[in-house]
């Protein structure tokens, strides 16, 4: 739930709403508070999917795959597969691989870029909502991702870079 506020209003608003983001967005004439709107049970108040990976195909803008990313493990404790809402951005790779850990189940994903398959996820020790990045060092190709949390979202929080070598 978003909420605008004028910009001079920013700093009772945030005094107020401490454990909400609250920010003053330079430059413009309004501010914003950001919250999750969640049910009693820990779930979003509206219909899943609660989060979504996305492809567009840039010459026309049509979808070309949608596929729910996350499950409600972080949630509500139970891995069901209707999605999450989502804090962190995609990285994709030449081999064709998206990977992406911005989910609120503390994993990071793998999808085919072609088909939006997920082919792969691993448990992070922390939230990971953060956008991975990828190196190589000594001719093997690695994906890092800081897993650390989000403070408002519940996720798990901690203080940890994680990375993983992908296969040859």
């Amino acid at each position: 739930m978003i909420t605008l506020f004028e910009s001079d209003e920013y700093e009772d608003v945030k005094e107020v709403y401490h454990d909400s983001e609250v920010s003053p967005q330079s430059g413009a004439k309004f501010g914003m508070k950001r919250e999750l709107l969640m049910s009693i049970f820990g779930a979003p108040c509206n219909d899943p999917p609660w989060g979504e990976l996305i492809a567009v195909d840039l010459a026309d803008g049509s979808i070309k795959w949608r596929s729910v990313l996350g499950t409600t493990e972080g949630m509500i404790g139970v891995a069901l597969p209707w999605g999450t809402p989502n804090f962190g951005g995609p990285m994709m790779t030449a081999s064709g691989l998206i990977f992406i850990g911005a989910a609120m189940d503390d994993y990071i994903r793998a999808f085919d870029t072609q088909s939006g398959q997920e082919v792969w996820k691993a448990a992070l020790p922390a939230g990971g909502q953060a956008t991975p990045m990828s190196y190589e060092w000594q001719g093997k190709q690695y994906v890092l991702i800081a897993a650390g949390g989000h403070s408002t979202s519940g996720t798990t929080l901690g203080d940890y870079v994680v990375s993983f070598a992908l296969p040859d």
